[in-house]
């Protein structure tokens, strides 16, 4: 169980960490998102564009769809399980699990208590982390601390969101950008060189109104040309200052892994930081823009394809709704293998 006044007691699982002595890192990272694939074609017809148009407005060339018998803890609990499965953990190992998401279809209970009680996880806290894309990159923020100073042994950090249900798709701003999706990892000491730095976080409120979803009628509305601008100049930053906070040059990092929210805002980024366009990860063309569960599959997908290894340096970014973004590098040593 999660104890917040004091470190928690050794058990035979694992001996806690001497708090401020022992780093967090990735455990593992794993991704679950719906079979249905869905191109570009019905949906150019229903707003009445080429698809062509699309592409080049957003760089996605097909999306994935949950189908209407799939929920948000089904993908949420199935990258869940993805996670604690490479981690080498049984759900009793998890002190806590925090879960991302815009797109809970329910006020309460939250999505983490579910996935909690999904996994059959005994003694862990459970929470939902409300920061849209950023979300992942939020409840990391929260989490890592948390096993440095030796409050938790394993945290369960997941982004979850099915997209496609809360946007308008006659919306020619969101209707071809978004998807459904899911990525979860272990966040736990670390055991062969691995590392979390410092996880920069910023926010501007005063400019929410540019991504918004009201309660009544619980539709995502964006002003696509102004929140792309602040989403480039927020990324930008948050590179320079976590990269910086890290102790490391731009130079040095071997992946950059930004929130896939749209393939003009990863080249815009990458052009003002003069980074090689290889290093840029980017699977938007295929998976859509997911808000919480960006991050966590780009980096699923880039440990898959051998572009994230053991002792590869990665910079996690995103931006979202709230205003809110967030940055930090990482030293890679997390398990993928089935």
């Amino acid at each position: 169980m999660l104890d917040t006044t004091a470190a928690p007691e050794a058990t035979e699982r694992t001996a806690a960490p001497e708090p401020g002595r022992i780093p967090a890192a990735f455990a593992s990272i794993a991704m679950a998102v719906p079979e249905r694939v869905e191109g570009n074609a019905p949906i150019a017809e229903r707003i009445g564009v080429e698809e062509n148009w699309i592409v080049e407005r957003t760089g996605v060339r097909e999306r994935r769809v949950a189908a209407d018998d799939e929920t948000l803890l089904d993908f949420a609990t199935g990258a869940a399980r993805g996670a604690l499965e490479r981690a080498g953990l049984a759900p009793a190992d998890v002190d806590l699990v925090l879960a991302a998401t815009m797109s809970h279809d329910r006020i309460t209970p939250n999505l983490g208590p579910l996935v909690a009680a999904e996994l059959g996880t005994p003694n862990a806290g459970a929470l939902d982390v409300g920061a849209a894309c950023n979300g992942f990159l939020a409840a990391l923020a929260v989490g890592a601390p948390l096993v440095e100073t030796g409050r938790a042994r394993a945290v369960l950090v997941v982004g979850a969101d099915l997209m496609t249900r809360i946007i308008d798709h006659n919306d020619r701003s969101t209707a071809a950008l978004f998807a459904d999706g899911a990525g979860a990892a272990v966040i736990a000491p670390a055991r062969d060189g691995g590392r979390i730095g410092p996880v920069l976080m910023g926010s501007d409120g005063a400019r929410g109104d540019l991504v918004v979803a009201e309660r009544a009628e619980g539709i995502l509305r964006m002003e696509g040309q102004d929140t792309f601008r602040e989403a480039v100049a927020r990324l930008t930053d948050v590179t320079r200052g976590a990269a910086e906070a890290a102790g490391v040059e731009l130079e040095d990092i071997d992946a950059f892994i930004y929130h896939q929210a749209n393939a003009r805002i990863l080249r815009a980024v990458g052009q003002r930081l003069k980074l090689p366009a290889e290093r840029v990860v980017e699977c938007i063309s295929t998976y859509g823009n997911t808000s919480a569960a960006s991050v966590p599959i780009a980096l699923a997908r880039a440990v898959e394809d051998g572009r994230v290894r053991p002792g590869s340096r990665v910079l996690l970014a995103a931006f979202g709704g709230g205003l809110t973004w967030g940055a930090t590098v990482v030293e890679w040593e997390g398990a993928t293998d089935d």
